[in-house]
Formats: C-alpha cells, structure tokens, sequence
C-alpha cells in the first residue's frame, strides 16, 4: 500500500544470502452520481462473458476482508517497517528466516470471515519487502523454504475458501524492495544495501513466474490485486503481457490494480486506498472513475499490518458508515486487519468483524446485490436499489421526518428494513417526504424501504 500507509529456475532470481451469468437487467436507471463528470471508459478492450460475469459477481458481493500478514508483523510496527527503519535485506533475511506463525489457523480466519458476512478475502502473498508467503520455485526466499514455519497459509487459505465459499484474490506487490533486478530502482527501496545494478526484464520474468504459480496452484481464484506500480509509474511494466497471462491461466480472475491512476485496458475493478471514490481525502488516488467495478480498501484501524501500538480501531458504527457509504457510491468496502506474527488476529479486530455480521444478517438484504443509486449521496447518507426497491440507508439525521430528491419513479410504499413498520411518504414534484416511525435515531444506519414503479407520483 501506499506509505500513509509478484516456474522459473533459480537463476533468474539473484538471490543474496545475508551478506496481489449474464449481466442481471436492473430496471431503475442507474444516475452514477457520484462525481460522472468525471467518469471515462473503462479501456478499450472486448471483455468476454466469463469476465463480464465475475465483474456481476464481484459488484454484488460488496463486502471483502482485507489481510496484510507477513514478516513484518513480527515486528509490530506496520508493514513499511524495511523502508522506515531502512533495515538491509541481509538482515530482514535473517528475521524472515525466524518467523514461526504457530498458531495459524486457516479455519478460524475464514471462519471468522464467513461470520463477517465478507463474500471474499484478499490476503497479501508477496508485499512490498518482497518476503512470498507462498510456496515457489521462482525463490527460496519464501515461508516454506526460508522458515522454521515451514507450510504454505495460502494453500490452507485457498482449500478453506473453497469449502466455505468465500472467493479468495492475492495481492501481488509489483514493488520489491529485495530484489535486485528490481531496477532501477523507485521512489522508495534505496536503504536496503543491494547492488546498483539490475536486469528489469529478469524482474518482469520473475513476477511473472510467481503469478502462474498463483494461478495454477491454488484452485479457482478470485483475481491478483496490484500494488506498487506507483513506485515507478513511468516504468515499462509491460501490464498487456502480465494482464493477458491473468486471464489465459484463469479467464475468470479479475485484475485489481491500486495503482492510483484510471482505468487501463484488461483491468477489472477500480480500487481507492482509504478513500471514497472520487473523494482523493488521502491525497494520492485519481478522482477520475470509470466504468468498472469499484471498490474503497480501508483499514480498520490507521495500519495495514500489524502494529503493537496502534489501537485507534474504528467503531462499529464508523465501519458501518463506510460500508453503507462505499455501497451507496456504488463501490465494496475492502475492510483490512493485520494479524499477529504468531497468526492470531487481535480481538479487537475479531470483536468489530463478528459485529459487523450481525449487522448484516439484518442490513446484508440494503447492501448485497444493490446498485448505488437512484438519490446522489446526501449529507444525511445514500441509497441504493435492486429492482423496483430502493433502499434509503439514513446515516446522519436524527430527526423523524425526512425529505429525498424525487428520482423518476413513483413510490407504492415505504417500510422500515428493521422493523417492517410503515412509513408515512408525501410525494411532490421534486421531492419525496419520509416520516419514520419513533424508534432509535442514533442507529447507525435507519434503512427505510421504497417500493417503487415507473411514474412521479
């Protein structure tokens, strides 16, 4: 992630010892209102139907459980520990060498995910330290070859996924402040004491060999999420050829590039880091949205990875604000943790997710398989829609009744989600007037539902 914040034989890596269906019809226009005028195509590329379907697939699962884990949790100090501590390879070699997550269990984690009422799991195979969490013939430096751990988490990961049903993508650091063919070198990487020289294509070759692994070895898969071309945005990271690989060994993998720039051609989903679409609050995504799958990835507290002294988690209620904010911008919440060295995930992180799905087992029906719209977001919070039924989620308004924008359709009647009580509609020319019954109005998200056919009023 940004700081705010992929066989072949050996050789190829210098390595040095010590020294990421059909389309539904959906009746109500969809306005896309959040910021459309800045939206642009989403590449010129013909996408076949199997993507098309996994795209579908992907927009309606709208929740996602984001895991950054690897050796720099051993230090609890966030994943860029290598670059901010400026520590060399041969030492984060040795530490790499140490780490023993023992009570790793890939159950619980999906189990914990499923719980959530995530619909898939994106876990970090290789960041930015260049550590694979997978086992490889591209590198001995990875858990299985390097570790006294000595197993493979994404290949439990994966055959847990399968069985639970919970789609499983791998992020992919295209960065590696390890490898010396990693060269020239970016923006970012220069204190780690490898040689001035390199071979950027044996670079490209290498990542690419770790990506057929990852797209044969692991059973059906979601997609490889990308992370790191910001490093060097003007290199020659030959993405037609990487992308193309993708889809050939497996035609259903979307591509997710965080790579803070729009859309290019084979990609398949719009990422924003820590920020709502559009929105560039964190100073470093495009406000420019195109026509893909979007998504908002978030921390649940202020790091990716595990960090000791990091303890402003978000509350329930925040992580509900988002989700149901990234959903009314028509975008999934991406919500990550960062799991302790010994492979346990902090309670706090268990409390808030086990939380969230009980929310969801009475909120999921507003948020799965809706699209957001027809109403622009509002200072009072968004809607989203599925069908012929809107869904109006008020986030911030205490107050009992409630005037909307009118948006073309006639309303039939108006319900709470949570309660099934009748709300009072007035309908105008321009406006729509809800007046809920009494109940909590400090609830994090009221969600009043519109029944709704063509026609104003």
């Amino acid at each position: 992630m940004s700081h705010q914040k992929v066989a072949l034989p050996a050789k190829i890596f210098r390595h040095r010892v010590a020294a990421g269906l059909g389309v539904r019809h959906i009746p109500l226009a969809l306005p896309h209102a959040v910021a459309q005028e800045h939206a642009v195509p989403a590449g010129g590329d013909s996408v076949p139907a199997v993507r098309l379907a996994a795209r579908e697939w992907y927009r309606e699962a709208r929740f996602g459980l984001f895991i950054h884990w690897g050796v720099y949790s051993l230090l609890g100090r966030a994943e860029w520990v290598m670059e901010n501590q400026k520590i060399p390879v041969g030492t984060y070699e040795w530490l790499a060498s140490t780490f023993d997550p023992v009570h790793f269990d890939a159950h619980q984690w999906v189990s914990l995910a499923k719980a959530a009422g995530v619909k898939y799991i994106t876990i970090t195979a290789r960041h930015h330290d260049g550590f694979s969490m997978f086992a490889t013939r591209a590198t001995r430096y990875n858990i299985v070859d390097w570790t006294r751990f000595g197993r493979d988490p994404l290949k439990e990961l994966a055959d847990e996924c399968h069985k639970q049903g919970i789609k499983l993508f791998f992020y992919y650091s295209q960065l590696d402040w390890h490898n010396p063919d990693y060269w020239p070198r970016g923006q970012t990487g220069h204190f780690t004491a490898r040689p001035d020289s390199g071979n950027w294509n044996h670079y490209l070759d290498f990542m690419n060999a770790q990506l057929t692994e990852l797209l044969t070895n692991y059973g059906a898969i979601g997609g490889i999420w990308f992370d790191g071309m910001w490093d060097k945005p003007d290199a020659d990271w030959q993405l037609p050829r990487t992308y193309a690989l993708i889809h050939r060994l497996q035609p259903a993998a979307l591509i997710v590039p965080n790579h803070h720039q729009a859309p290019k051609p084979g990609e398949d989903v719009q990422t924003f880091e820590q920020d709502l679409p559009g929105a560039n609050t964190a100073g470093f995504n495009t406000t420019t949205i195109g026509g893909l799958p979007l998504e908002t990835s978030m921390t649940m507290n202020d790091s990716w990875g595990f960090n000791i002294t990091d303890h402003h988690f978000k509350s329930v209620n925040e992580i509900i604000d988002k989700l149901v904010g990234a959903t009314g911008r028509d975008a999934n919440l991406l919500l990550n943790i960062g799991p302790r060295p010994d492979g346990t995930i902090q309670p706090e992180a268990v409390e808030r997710l086990k939380a969230i799905g009980e929310w969801m087992k009475t909120y999921g029906p507003a948020i799965y398989d809706t699209r957001g719209g027809p109403i622009a977001p509002r200072s009072w919070g968004v809607t989203t829609f599925r069908g012929d039924t809107v869904f109006v989620h008020v986030l911030h308004w205490t107050d009992r009744a409630l005037a909307i924008p009118a948006f073309g359709r006639r309303v039939l009647s108006a319900t709470m989600l949570a309660t099934g009580e009748s709300v009072g509609v007035a309908q105008a020319d321009s406006s729509i007037t809800l007046t809920m019954p009494p109940g909590d109005l400090d609830a994090p998200d009221r969600v009043v539902i519109l029944t709704t056919a063509p026609g104003h009023r």
